[in-house]
């Protein structure tokens, strides 16, 4: 029962009317896509994570771009405390596999500590009722790269090991998306 208040005590706190994202309590879908995790190509599974503890399953605009950056940046050098706290951490976003092999490596970036999944077709944000919004023409990343796909909204589910959304983070700095997912992480540990 104190698991289940605390849960919703987290969720309202950190989830905002502007959502239309999952609400806390809501089952997370499952999914399976090509994944990278320190350069090199896999197979990625929620339900193979979940099965090992909770997972926070966060969605980002584009690898290679400023605030994308620095969260994954965030999570890497974050993933002892994430760990500790028996959790696995998962990027999402609508790169290729190609482009999150780079990211993935990059230790500036996701450094070789967490995996990022490629949801090229949508399909997986549209499960997580994400909005997407049309990239402008042109658009580069960082590296003066073709960036080439929409951008979802930066959004961070927290997903038990049930399989339930404890939590949704968004409207917030990419540092504070971190923060705050690791206060729920830990606050679920301790219940």
């Amino acid at each position: 029962m104190k698991k289940l208040v605390f849960t919703a005590l987290i969720a309202g706190s950190l989830a905002t009317s502007a959502y239309a994202a999952l609400d806390a309590g809501t089952e997370a879908p499952d999914f399976t896509a090509p994944a990278s995790l320190a350069g090199k190509e896999f197979t990625y599974s929620l339900k193979d994570a979940l099965a090992t503890g909770p997972t926070v399953v966060y969605f980002y605009p584009s690898a290679f771009t400023q605030g994308c950056n620095i969260q994954a940046h965030t999570f890497a050098i974050n993933m002892d405390k994430f760990k500790a706290a028996g959790a696995n951490v998962v990027g999402v976003s609508l790169d290729s596999i190609e482009r999150l092999n780079d990211f993935s490596a990059d230790p500036a970036y996701c450094a070789g500590a967490l995996p990022v999944v490629s949801d090229a077709s949508g399909s997986i944000s549209a499960s997580y009722n994400l909005q997407v919004r049309e990239a402008r023409e042109g658009a580069a990343d960082m590296r003066g790269v073709a960036i080439g796909h929409d951008f979802v909204e930066r959004t961070t589910f927290v997903v038990t090991s049930d399989g339930k959304v404890a939590a949704t983070v968004g409207g917030v700095s990419p540092e504070e998306n971190v923060e705050k997912s690791l206060a729920v992480i830990q606050g679920l540990a301790k219940n």
